[in-house]
């Protein structure tokens, strides 16, 4: 397998470990170009990661050899620049989530398949060893049939560590759209697509107090709701419940439960690649922990844009695919709209699971 030319556009924090790992580490891909609005932070990021080139967000687009781009931007430019990028004939992978608004998705998913290039999307933690094992537990059936789930996402905000949290208090992200995809991708992949959902949401403080180094004292205005409580209804019939916040102090509740006919399943945090996997059956006096059954137990993000890149030489689907950051774009919002409108709200889009990963698998590709 020949390895793919990918550009990176959008150098700010995470840009480091997709540099660290398609660039340095896996072996089917590998990072032609970087580039930002601040063409010198580009260049400074290419430097430090033996990158060929740091340019604007044009050049890389007119670049003939990048066959992939990673849009790693802020989440209100991820329509913008995907768009860009499929228009220039590139596959695009976002990081998540997939755009700000359901329209913009849709335009994204359409004009790719105009083009016929491809849509991915963060996250691909479910790509990782924690919850690719919790995926062969449920489908070998250690717990039954599943019939529940519920999921907690509760901190106090990233005003005290991320060096611009401004965004994050802005449409298109708050604790929902910022760490929601971990959790609803996760339970999506384990159980299934959601086809009913309700919820409630609020704007606990309508202001925010910057407490980093960098910007300490300054105020952040909240345009988003920040403790969002949704109800999910798979269409395989499991009833799931999730909490996000940047609202609470301390919390004691899991990361993710599954509930199944024969017993309950403990699942690693959403936003890792590896953790601990618990089973307690029915009979069962104690829990018992589960050994991992595959591959990127360590920070692999990035995983999903390799299977991409291999799954395009293949002609296969991509497992980290445009429909799957939709679908869960799309509970995103219709949790909000549920609470804005005061009912149930049916969604339209689906998805059938991604193929699980094979056992064994390294980072040299598929």
């Amino acid at each position: 397998m020949s390895s793919t030319a990918v550009g990176i556009i959008g150098c700010g924090n995470i840009s480091s470990i997709y540099l660290q790992n398609c660039h340095q580490r896996f072996r089917g891909i590998h990072i032609a170009a970087v580039a930002d609005i601040d063409v010198a932070r580009a260049q400074a990021r290419a430097a430090e990661f033996g990158v060929a080139k740091g340019c604007s967000v044009d050049e890389l687009l007119a670049d003939p050899n990048i066959k992939i781009v990673i849009n790693l931007t802020v989440p209100a430019a991820h329509g913008e620049v995907a768009l860009k990028a499929i228009a220039a004939g590139k596959s695009v992978y976002n990081e998540k989530p997939l755009a700000v608004t359901r329209a913009e998705a849709q335009q994204m998913l359409s004009m790719a398949e105009a083009k016929g290039v491809r849509v991915g999307g963060a996250p691909d933690t479910f790509l990782g060893a924690g919850l690719q094992t919790s995926r062969k537990l449920i489908d070998d059936g250690w717990i039954g049939k599943p019939i529940g789930a519920t999921a907690f996402m509760l901190g106090r905000g990233p005003e005290g560590w991320h060096p611009n949290p401004y965004f994050f208090y802005q449409p298109g992200a708050g604790p929902m759209f910022d760490m929601g995809p971990y959790y609803l991708t996760a339970l999506t992949t384990l159980l299934g697509p959601v086809n009913r959902v309700s919820g409630s949401a609020q704007v606990s403080f309508a202001e925010r107090t910057i407490t980093n180094n960098l910007n300490y004292g300054d105020k952040i205005p909240v345009n988003t709701p920040t403790h969002v409580v949704g109800v999910l209804d798979f269409a395989a019939g499991a009833v799931a419940s999730i909490i996000t916040s940047f609202d609470v102090w301390h919390s004691t509740l899991p990361w993710l439960e599954i509930y199944g006919s024969e017993g309950t399943m403990l699942v690693p945090d959403p936003n890792n690649f590896s953790g601990s996997i618990k089973i307690r059956r029915g009979g069962d006096s104690e829990w018992r922990e589960m050994p991992l059954s595959h591959s990127f137990a360590e920070n692999s993000r990035g995983l999903g844009v390799l299977d991409m890149a291999v799954a395009i030489q293949e002609n296969r689907p991509h497992r980290a695919s445009g429909q799957l950051a939709y679908h869960v774009l799309d509970i995103m919002h219709a949790i909000h709209d549920a609470s804005r409108e005061g009912r149930h709200m049916q969604l339209t889009s689906g998805i059938e699971r991604p193929a699980p990963l094979p056992m064994g698998m390294d980072n040299k590709g598929f």
